[in-house]
């Protein structure tokens, strides 16, 4: 009988110890399952918010005290805000940004509404843009299909939106910093649109925004590195009108990666 504790004691210890390898270091090899969506905050002096898919939140901010954090995702703000997505249950859902239930002032309110079909294995992108109203309290809101191509380790891709709510169609150009060679990655994007995703060497690259049948830069980042097999999306937040180089609601080419 004492024989038989000792070998269930080794049994158990080697379960422990294998579970514990496996939880070193998670291998995914099988897709996410369920929907994927990030999360933007890009319309023009709106609060921190929120969002949700339905009744239930599905972006947050780490709070130390155990009650919700008062900041959310604030303007200028991606979540999640790493190469990842949040994962939500397949369906319809009535999504909105909502103002944290800890502010100080309209807690809980739903600055912007909108309803969409989240697909199993679709990711998508969802903004809130245009200008905040302070009078009716509330934002634009639009989703984009994120129609992530395969993992390619020879080059990166990326993509444009434009989620400036005063900006005329526009295309992006990547100018390579080494060679000087610009390369047209999107063409006509108006507000509310996204480009395709369009590959292109790795390297570092100035992001130029131009008007169609032009060649004066209106808006433009330098210096921006492109890894191989990451996908990244560059996308205008601002008023366009803006040419303060430091005010809050300048135009901005934000960049995040996909994945």
């Amino acid at each position: 009988m004492k024989r038989k504790y000792i070998v269930l004691a080794v049994l158990l210890l080697s379960g422990l110890i294998y579970s514990c390898k496996k939880n070193a270091v998670q291998i995914i090899t099988k897709p996410v399952s369920g929907a994927q969506v990030k999360f933007f905050n890009f319309a023009i002096g709106a609060p921190s918010v929120n969002f949700y898919a339905n009744t239930t939140k599905v972006s947050a901010i780490v709070s130390t005290t155990g009650a919700e954090s008062a900041s959310g995702t604030a303007f200028g703000s991606v979540f999640p805000v790493t190469n990842s997505y949040a994962v939500i249950v397949p369906g319809t859902y009535s999504i909105t940004a909502n103002i944290p239930s800890t502010a100080t002032a309209d807690a809980n309110l739903a600055i912007a509404t909108m309803s969409k079909e989240l697909v199993e294995g679709k990711n998508y992108s969802l903004y809130t843009s245009g200008l905040y109203n302070t009078t009716t309290k509330t934002a634009d809101v639009f989703i984009v299909d994120d129609n992530l191509p395969a993992v390619d380790t020879s080059g990166s891709f990326v993509r444009f939106v434009n989620a400036s709510y005063n900006a005329n169609p526009f295309n992006l150009i990547l100018k390579n910093t080494t060679t000087s060679v610009e390369t047209q990655v999107a063409e006509g994007i108006a507000y509310k649109s996204a480009s395709p995703f369009y590959k292109l060497n790795s390297g570092v690259y100035d992001l130029i925004l131009r008007y169609p049948g032009t060649s004066t830069n209106v808006v433009v980042r330098t210096s921006v590195n492109l890894l191989k097999s990451f996908t990244y999306t560059f996308g205008l937040r601002g008023d366009i009108t803006v040419t303060s180089t430091t005010a809050a609601n300048r135009p901005v080419i934000d960049n995040t990666p996909n994945r």
